[in-house]
């Protein structure tokens, strides 16, 4: 309805364009050839002396003899003629809107170019263009990282997958192994296998992320207990990396919320921080209060993120460790789904870097029932 709208605002501007035009030719003409037949009739009757034998002399006399008459056909063939002229202009300008779609469909950076009394439809057709370019340039370089991100999984698949089934083979050849050595063993290939769970996982969330319409669920939440469960279960993988937590929380926050989804997001967002914080460091969650709103900050001390990709941190299938090292090796998926999350409670994400410092932000109503 909006783009048969919008062809019709078209159409109407052309045909009354078209109209205007041919209105002030048939008034300058009219003009004009009322001014010459009364100035060519004052000519031949006054100034000019004929002699009676003379041909144009009795041309002019049968044009003037009839003045009414002769006028009337010699304006009659010349609004004709406007008309004519009129209408073929009108068809150009179809003609150049014909070949402006074809150019508006091809894959490529070339601008359209209409007359001056299309300039509006250009600049219309132009900005579609290049939205239509973006949009298939994002379909493009998403398909791409996907499909790139399908070879890494696999690969990644295969190597804990042959480390598994190489000790399992040794243990199981290797009789007389040692009860020491058959632990090491047993050890290496459950990591293996824990591994192999994890990105299985990853093929999951993938599916769900490309296939899946997220709908929350909400219930009353106590946030601060919330997030004080949450980080304590990564006190293992803290211990490991020697990381601390620094907590700031009020107490009893309670708010409206899907509060398995948003356990999701707070464990995407701890998760991305504890991969990519300095060994030894401190890692600081923070909550505040403002009006109807919470506030949440997740902190780490970390390398500096380039601006150009900390614009891109939230956008599905990428990474921000482009070499895929196994301990950091995520689907690319874990915030681009926070960020999903978060717009659905109607709150905002955001990502900030500087000084070897990352800071996320996150804005959530105390009540998501009030905006879903």
């Amino acid at each position: 309805m909006r783009k048969r709208g919008k062809d019709s605002a078209v159409t109407g501007n052309l045909f009354r364009l078209t109209l205007g035009r041919l209105v002030t030719a048939e008034v300058v003409y009219s003009i004009l050839l009322v001014i010459l037949y009364v100035s060519s009739y004052w000519l031949f009757s006054t100034v000019i002396v004929w002699q009676g034998d003379e041909w144009f002399y009795r041309f002019m006399h049968t044009i003037f003899g009839e003045p009414l008459f002769m006028l009337f056909i010699i304006w009659l063939l010349g609004a004709v003629l406007i008309v004519f002229i009129c209408l073929y202009r009108m068809a150009n300008y179809f003609q150049d809107m014909n070949s402006a779609v074809s150019v508006l469909l091809a894959e490529d950076d070339t601008l359209i170019s209409l007359p001056s009394p299309l300039r509006q439809v250009e600049v219309q057709m132009n900005q579609l263009k290049s939205e239509s370019v973006r949009n298939a340039r994002a379909a493009k370089d998403a398909e791409q990282r996907k499909n790139d991100l399908i070879v890494y999984l696999a690969h990644d698949l295969k190597t804990p997958l042959t480390s598994v089934i190489g000790y399992l083979t040794l243990l199981s050849d290797e009789r007389d192994i040692s009860a020491e050595l058959r632990e090491k063993y047993t050890g290496i290939a459950l990591n293996k296998a824990q591994r192999l769970e994890e990105l299985i996982n990853e093929f999951f969330d993938i599916t769900r992320f490309s296939l899946t319409n997220l709908t929350l669920e909400t219930e009353s939440v106590n946030l601060t207990r919330m997030i004080e469960q949450i980080t304590y279960e990564f006190n293992p993988i803290m211990s490991e990396k020697g990381l601390t937590w620094e907590l700031s929380l009020p107490e009893n926050m309670e708010i409206v919320c899907d509060p398995d989804k948003l356990e999701r997001v707070f464990d995407n967002l701890i998760r991305n921080a504890l991969n990519y914080s300095y060994p030894n460091s401190a890692v600081s969650v923070i909550a505040d209060y403002a009006k109807d709103v919470v506030i949440l900050r997740f902190v780490n001390r970390g390398r500096t993120i380039p601006k150009e990709k900390l614009n891109r941190l939230f956008e599905q299938f990428y990474r921000l460790d482009s070499s895929r090292s196994s301990a950091t090796g995520g689907a690319g998926l874990g915030l681009a789904i926070a960020k999903e999350i978060v717009l659905l409670h109607g709150g905002s994400i955001k990502a900030e870097s500087e000084n070897e410092k990352v800071t996320f932000t996150v804005l959530l109503p105390t009540d998501c029932k009030k905006i879903v």
